[in-house]
C-alpha cells in the first residue's frame, strides 16, 4: 500500500514587492520590506550586466532579487593581493565553478592613493576591470571600500600620507572627512558604473566602514556613519548598504543613526572567527536572541555574516600554528570544520554568508600589516598558488545546493529533535513543507543514531567533529524525496530529465527513498548501486567513493519525466559542475575545473582544466551531439543515462621542468654610511611638531619618517655633528611594526644592529614596537672634528586603527638620539623611498640605495657586479644585492604555479626582499620564519620567457649570513588555464 502524498505548493516567487531599492525612483528611492507572503520559488538567474533594471529587497529570511529569493554564498578575494589582472578571472571562475554565487572585495585606499589628491585605478589597480570580470563570470559583488578596511594591511588600508594629517581618523573630523569624501568619490565613480540595479554590472551590496566598534554611543560616531551613508547615496550608489559589526555587539543596526530619511536600505551584518576547538555558536534562529545574539539584533533583516572564518592569519614567527604555517591552518579548519560551523550558520537563518578568505593571496611589497608576514594564504579553500584544496568540497556542495534548491532560502524553526550524542537542528519550509535536519557531532568519535524525521526514524552516522545535512519532503524535479541519509547537493533539469546529486564521505553507504504511488522503471547504470520498491517507496543504496560517480535512472511511475540520481563522495562531487546557458542547464562531470560553456548549434564548447587523466561527461539540452574541449573536438558516445561522454581519456597535465638558479652577481651597497657621501638632496629632519600619536622627545627634532613623506619600506638617516671625543655610547630610540630593525654606523664603521623581538602569544597583535638601541663607541671612533652617524631603519608597516584611536599614526623610524659622555648638536637628514613606481604602485619600493637606483629592475646593467655562487656564508652589517636571470618554457596550454623557496641555517640572522621582474614579492626573515616559499604569480612571472630575480639581503654582524639554498618550486599545474599577459 503506497503512502499518501503530501500536497506542496509550487509558487513562482513573483509576488509584488512594492518599491524596491534601485527601482525607477533612482538614487535614494525608498525600499520597502518585502511582504512575508513572498513565496518559495525559482532562484534568480545568474547575474550579468544585462542592461535591465533590477530590484533588490529583503525580508527576515533572505534577499529578494527581482522578487525571487536569493541565498548568498560568497567568498572573499582581494584583487590587491593578486597583482595579475588575468589571474583575477582564474580565481573568480574557480569560485563560480565550485558553488559561490558572489565575491566580496575590499578596496584598499593605500593601494590606490600615493599622495593626497592622487588616485590610480589603472593596471593592477583597475577596479573597473575586476568588477567587469566578476560580472562576466556570473558572480554578484559585495563591494567594501571602507574607508577603513583592516584586512591585515598596512594602516588598515589608510594611505601612508594620512598618518601625517591632522584630525582623528574614523570620526566626523572635517579634515578627515574631506579626505574620505575624495576617496569615496573616486571609488563610487567606478562602482556606480557596475551596479546590478542599473543592469551595468553585478554590484549587489556595498559596505561602509568596517568593524567600527569604538565610541559607538557618541554623537560624533553616529554623525560619522551618517555622513558616510549620505555620501555614498549622493554618489549614486542605490544598492543596500551595510556595516560589518566586529563580533555580535548589535552595533549599527537599522535605525541606529541618521540615514537622511531613507528606510529599508540598510542591512545589519556581523562577523565571526570561532576557533576549531570551540563548539559552533548559534548566532540566529537557535541563539539566545537580543542585541548581542547575532542576527537577532535586527530581526526584520536577513541573517548576514559579511565575514566568517575560512581560515585564520599567521604572525611573524608562526606562533599560531607552532611554526607550521598555513598548512596547519588548513588542517585545523578543514572540511569537517566548514560543515560543522557553516551548517550551524545555515540552521540559524544566516542566508547571506561570506567566507573570509576563499582566496587569501599574497601581501606583497609593503602591503602587510604588522600582524602578518608576506603570505596571506589564510588556510583558505583556494591556496595562495591558486590550487583548489580539499576544503572546497563543502563549499561546492552547499553552494550549488543553495543556488539550485529554493527551499533553503526560507526556513523556520520546527519541532525540537533530540538525539543522544548529536546536536540536531530541525527546520521546515512553510511553503513547500520540506524539512531540513542538521545533525552535528561535537565529540571526537563518530556517532551512529536513529534520527526522528517527518518520514520516520532514519539511521545515520556522523563522524567525529563533523556535521551532516539531511532533508525530507524535498522536491527533486517532478518527484519527491522521502528521505536520504546523505546530503542533497543539487537538482537541475538537463534536457528531458531531472538530475539530482547526493554527496557524503568516502566509504559511506547512501540510502535514499523516493515517494512513488506507481512502481517506476529503475535502471542501475553502475554496478555498485542497489534498489528495491516496497510500500514505503523506491529505495536506492550506493556506496560512496568506490569507483567515482554512481548513476541510477528512474523512469515512468508517477511522472513521465525521468530522474537521474547521482551519488558522489567528496572527491567526486567537486568534479560535477552545473552550468546555465540560454538554451538550458548542463551538468558536466570529469575535469578538475569547468570554466565556461557555450552551445554552438549541436556542439557543446567547454573550457576548463585537467590535472589527471579523465573522461568528460555532459548532460545537457536536447540535440547536443558533439563536445569540444579547450578548442579540441572530442570523440563521444551517448550513454544510457542520457549523457554525452568522451570515448577517450583527456591526458594528464604535461611535465613542467624548472631550471636551477645560478650565475648570481653580487654588489654591496650602503654608500649612505660613508662620511663623504653627498646627502644634500635629502630632506632636513628639523621639524618641531607632528600629528603622530607618538610624542616627540624633549630636545629632539621630529625624526618620524612619515612626517617627511616617507611611508613605506626602509628609511636612512644621517646625523652630522662635531667632536666625538667624549662619547662613550649612542642610544637610538626607534619605533617600527613587528620585526623592525635598526642598523647604525659611525663614520662608516658599524656600531651594531638591533631588532625587535619575535612576537609570542602575548604580543601577536602588538602593532607598534618601540625600543632603544644602545651602542658603545669604540676608542678608535672618538676624535675631534666632523662625524657622521648613519642609521638604517627597517620600519616595517603601520599599525592598523582597530579601535579608532589613530594608532596608524604611531611613529615609524628613528625617534631620538642620545649620547652618553657628551651632548653634541646633530643636524639630521632623512631619505626614504623615491617616487612611487608608476606600474607597481606606492607599496612596492622602500628607501634602500639599490631600490632608489633601480637595482631591482630587469633592465639594470649588472655586468660589472661580482660573480658568486650559493650558498653564501658572510659576516657583514648592511645590504648586499644579488641578481640573476632565468628562462622558463612552460608549455603553452599549461597553467603552472611557481614559487621561490629559500632555505638556510635558521641561526643565521638575515632577511631578504625578493624582487621578481621589479616586483617586490615579499620579505624572507631567515631566523624568524615561518615562511620559506613565496608565490610568484603568473603575469609578474613570465612562464614563457626571461625573468630577472633580485634579492636585497639585510644582514647583521652577529652571525654569518646567507643566502643558502634558493630554488624555484612547482606549486601546482593544470592543463588548460587562462591566457596571462
Amino acid at each position: 500500500m503506497a503512502l499518501s502524498r503530501r500536497t506542496f505548493s509550487a509558487l513562482s516567487g513573483s509576488a509584488a514587492l512594492g518599491l524596491a531599492l534601485g527601482g525607477s525612483g533612482g538614487t535614494g528611492a525608498p525600499s520597502a520590506y518585502a511582504a512575508r507572503s513572498v513565496p518559495t520559488g525559482p532562484m534568480p538567474a545568474p547575474p550579468r550586466a544585462d542592461g535591465e533594471h533590477h530590484t533588490i529587497g529583503y525580508d527576515r529570511y533572505s534577499l529578494l532579487v527581482d522578487g525571487r529569493r536569493l541565498v548568498m554564498w560568497s567568498g572573499e578575494l582581494h584583487p590587491f593581493r593578486l597583482p595579475s589582472p588575468a589571474l583575477w578571472r582564474d580565481v573568480l571562475q574557480k569560485m563560480r565553478a565550485h558553488g559561490y554565487n558572489a565575491v566580496s572585495v575590499y578596496v584598499a585606499w593605500n593601494y590606490h592613493s600615493p599622495a593626497p589628491g592622487s588616485y590610480d585605478f589603472s593596471g593592477v589597480r583597475d577596479l573597473g576591470r575586476f568588477l567587469r570580470t566578476a560580472a562576466e563570470t556570473g558572480l554578484y559583488v559585495i563591494l567594501r571600500p571602507g574607508p577603513y578596511i583592516n584586512a591585515e594591511v598596512d594602516g588598515g588600508g589608510f594611505p601612508g600620507w594620512l598618518t601625517a594629517t591632522k584630525g582623528r581618523a574614523r570620526s566626523a573630523d572635517p579634515t578627515y572627512l574631506g579626505h574620505v569624501d575624495e576617496w569615496l568619490t573616486r571609488v563610487n565613480r567606478i562602482a556606480r558604473e557596475h551596479l546590478f540595479t542599473q543592469g551595468k554590472g553585478t554590484v549587489l551590496l556595498y559596505q561602509i566602514e568596517n568593524e567600527f566598534d569604538a565610541h559607538v554611543e557618541s554623537a560624533d560616531s553616529r554623525a560619522y556613519m551618517s555622513h558616510l551613508y549620505k555620501k555614498v547615496r549622493a554618489d549614486g550608489i542605490d544598492v543596500p548598504l551595510f556595516h560589518n559589526d566586529k563580533g555580535r555587539n548589535g552595533y549599527w543596526t537599522p535605525g541606529s543613526f541618521d540615514t537622511g530619511g531613507e528606510r529599508g536600505g540598510w542591512l545589519y551584518g556581523f562577523d565571526g572567527y570561532p576557533s576549531p576547538s570551540q563548539t559552533p555558536p548559534d548566532w540566529g534562529t537557535f541563539g539566545p536572541g537580543g542585541a548581542k545574539g547575532g542576527a537577532s539584533a535586527s530581526p526584520a533583516t536577513p541573517g548576514f555574516v559579511p565575514e566568517f572564518g575560512g581560515g585564520w592569519f599567521d604572525p611573524w614567527g608562526g606562533s599560531f600554528y607552532d611554526g607550521k604555517g598555513y598548512a596547519e591552518a588548513r588542517r585545523t579548519r578543514d572540511s569537517a570544520y566548514e560543515r560543522r560551523f557553516y551548517l550551524t550558520n545555515l540552521a540559524n537563518g544566516i542566508t547571506l554568508h561570506n567566507v573570509y578568505m576563499t582566496f587569501g593571496g599574497t601581501s606583497w611589497g609593503w602591503l602587510p600589516a604588522p600582524v602578518v608576514y608576506t603570505s596571506y594564504d589564510y588556510g583558505a579553500a583556494i591556496d595562495e598558488a591558486r590550487n583548489v584544496t580539499a576544503k572546497i568540497a563543502p563549499m561546492h556542495q552547499l553552494g550549488h545546493l543553495l543556488q539550485r534548491v529554493p527551499d533553503f532560502a526560507k526556513l523556520d524553526r520546527a519541532a525540537e529533535v533530540r538525539v543522544k550524542g548529536l546536536k540536531v537542528y530541525h527546520l521546515t519550509n512553510p511553503d513547500t513543507g520540506a524539512h531540513v535536519y542538521i545533525a552535528r557531532n561535537d565529540a571526537a568519535e563518530p556517532v551512529a543514531a536513529d534520527l526522528p524525521t517527518a518520514e520516520g526514524r532514519v539511521r545515520i552516522t556522523v563522524p567525529g567533529k563533523d556535521a551532516k545535512l539531511l532533508a525530507t519532503g524535498l522536491s527533486l524535479g517532478s518527484r519527491k524525496l522521502k528521505y536520504a541519509t546523505v546530503q542533497p547537493a543539487m537538482c537541475l533539469t538537463a534536457g528531458r530529465q531531472d538530475v539530482a546529486v547526493f554527496t557524503g564521505r568516502k566509504g559511506e553507504m547512501a540510502e535514499l527513498v523516493l515517494e512513488c504511488d506507481t512502481d517506476p522503471d529503475v535502471m542501475r547504470l553502475d554496478p555498485e548501486a542497489a534498489w528495491g520498491v516496497d510500500d514505503s517507496g523506491l529505495h536506492v543504496n550506493a556506496p560512496l567513493g568506490q569507483s567515482g560517480l554512481i548513476r541510477v535512472l528512474v523512469e515512468k511511475g508517477d511522472t513521465g519525466t525521468p530522474l537521474l540520481l547521482l551519488f558522489a563522495d567528496d572527491a567526486t562531487s567537486v568534479r560535477l559542475f552545473p552550468y546555465d546557458t540560454p538554451s538550458g542547464s548542463l551538468l558536466v562531470y570529469g575535469p578538475q575545473l569547468l570554466r565556461h560553456v557555450e552551445l554552438r548549434g549541436s556542439e557543446v564548447h567547454l573550457t576548463g582544466d585537467v590535472t589527471d587523466p579523465t573522461s568528460v561527461e555532459v548532460w545537457g539540452p536536447r540535440g547536443i551531439s558533439g563536445l569540444v574541449w579547450n578548442g579540441r573536438k572530442l570523440a563521444t558516445r551517448v550513454t544510457m543515462s542520457g549523457s554525452l561522454m568522451t570515448t577517450e581519456m583527456l591526458p594528464r597535465v604535461p611535465e613542467v621542468r624548472l631550471p636551477a638558479l645560478g650565475k648570481w652577481r653580487m654588489c654591496r651597497e650602503n654608500p649612505e654610511v660613508g662620511p663623504s657621501y653627498d646627502d644634500s638632496a635629502w630632506k632636513r629632519a628639523d621639524r618641531k611638531t607632528s600629528y603622530s600619536t607618538s610624542a616627540v622627545p624633549d630636545g629632539q627634532p621630529v625624526l618620524f619618517a612619515d612626517d617627511y613623506g616617507f611611508h613605506y619600506g626602509d628609511v636612512w638617516y644621517r646625523g652630522v655633528f662635531d667632536d666625538s671625543g667624549d662619547i662613550s655610547e649612542v642610544a637610538l630610540g626607534y619605533s617600527t611594526g613587528t620585526q623592525g630593525l635598526l642598523m647604525a654606523w659611525l663614520d662608516g664603521e658599524p656600531l651594531g644592529t638591533h631588532r625587535m623581538p619575535v612576537p609570542d602569544a602575548a604580543t601577536i597583535r602588538k602593532g607598534t614596537w618601540s625600543e632603544t638601541a644602545a651602542f658603545p663607541v669604540r676608542d678608535a671612533l672618538r676624535s675631534p672634528g666632523r662625524h657622521v652617524l648613519s642609521v638604517l631603519v627597517r620600519r616595517m608597516q603601520h599599525d592598523q586603527d582597530g579601535k579608532a584611536d589613530d594608532t596608524h599614526k604611531a611613529a615609524r623610524g628613528l625617534t631620538a638620539a642620545v649620547f652618553k659622555g657628551a651632548s653634541p648638536k646633530v643636524s639630521w637628514r632623512i631619505q626614504g623611498e623615491g617616487r612611487p613606481d608608476p606600474v607597481r604602485g606606492p607599496l612596492n619600493n622602500g628607501g634602500l640605495h639599490g631600490e632608489r637606483s633601480g637595482w631591482h629592475l630587469p633592465g639594470f646593467r649588472d655586468a660589472d657586479w661580482e660573480s658568486v655562487d650559493f650558498p653564501r656564508a658572510e659576516r657583514y652589517q648592511g645590504v648586499t644585492w644579488y641578481r640573476t636571470s632565468f628562462r622558463l618554457a612552460v608549455p603553452g596550454d599549461v597553467d603552472a604555479s611557481i614559487g621561490l623557496t629559500l632555505q638556510d641555517d635558521p641561526y643565521r640572522a638575515y632577511r631578504a626582499q625578493i624582487f621578481l621582474n621589479g616586483w617586490n614579492m615579499g620579505q624572507y626573515v631567515n631566523n624568524v620564519g615561518p615562511q620559506h616559499t613565496f608565490a610568484l604569480p603568473n603575469g609578474v612571472l613570465r612562464t614563457r620567457g626571461e625573468n630577472t630575480l633580485a634579492l636585497a639581503v639585510l644582514s647583521e654582524f652577529t652571525t654569518l649570513s646567507g643566502p643558502g639554498e634558493v630554488r624555484l618550486t612547482l606549486l601546482g599545474k593544470a592543463a588548460g588555464g587562462l591566457v596571462v599577459s
